[in-house]
């Protein structure tokens, strides 16, 4: 417990660094648009977090289905209270690491893009501990992009997975380009970097769509999808696209 305590101050000073009292939104995303645009591969829960002071609202119900919370207010802290204690620690690394790379490689105006994903092992309501993905989508940021409100939902994935990655995936949006199995160890930052065609392509295999369909949907000849789905197997260093479409669904691209 000691050890959860010390870490979860650590997400709060890590929070805390772009905290800002400028709250007037700049820009902002339909919340209703994307709750029913969410496609569900297990059991989830969302709220919105407002990182000025860490409160929460709009928390679904679903929360008391997964986690053994008694009904009435939640504090973030509850949540965070959930992670394993191996695995939190990770959670304030990758934070951290999100927060430097916008800063230094895409620009914090890009963060309205952008859909962060990673994933941790939580306590669920029966007291075991199961793999959840953890996406967030920043719905609105301050005047002067320092803070905002955040769209957070974590998904069971235990059925395709028991074991974390510890990898970071960043998914980009308004086409935008996708980071993928970014990691904190790697001091080069190297990345696998996915263009928005190659991640339509990537959800419509995932729809079952064949290569002439994908054509079709996409306006492109098969051949180049044939090329693309190559191209995207080689990066993501994947056998077969049954693994492609696993470790995406694990890096919440769904």
């Amino acid at each position: 417990m000691e050890k959860n305590t010390t870490s979860i101050q650590k997400l709060h000073d890590v929070w805390s660094l772009s905290r800002s009292k400028d709250l007037q939104a700049s820009d902002q995303i339909g919340f209703d648009d994307l709750i029913n645009s969410i496609i569900s591969t297990g059991p989830f829960y969302y709220y919105i977090i407002d990182f000025f002071d860490l409160s929460l609202s709009s928390i679904s119900p679903s929360i008391y289905d997964i986690h053994d919370f008694q009904t009435g207010p939640l504090s973030l802290d509850l949540i965070l209270e959930t992670i394993h204690p191996d695995d939190l620690e990770f959670v304030v690394q990758a934070e951290a690491f999100i927060t430097q790379f916008f800063y230094e490689k895409l620009g914090k105006d890009k963060l309205l893009n952008y859909k962060m994903s990673y994933s941790f092992r939580s306590k669920m309501k029966d007291g075991k501990y199961k793999l959840l993905n953890h996406q967030a989508i920043m719905l609105s940021m301050s005047g002067d992009g320092l803070t905002g409100k955040s769209l957070n939902i974590h998904t069971q994935i235990d059925h395709l997975s028991h074991q974390n990655t510890y990898k970071i995936s960043l998914i980009g949006l308004n086409g935008e380009p996708s980071y993928m199995n970014l990691s904190l160890e790697d001091k080069n930052n190297s990345r696998i970097e996915l263009s928005k065609r190659e991640i339509d392509i990537i959800r419509l295999i995932s729809d079952g769509n064949s290569n002439e369909q994908i054509a079709i949907l996409l306006s492109i000849s098969p051949h180049t999808v044939k090329k693309h789905r190559s191209n995207i197997l080689e990066k993501t260093e994947c056998n077969n696209t049954a693994q492609l479409i696993k470790n995406c669904i694990q890096q919440g691209i769904f």
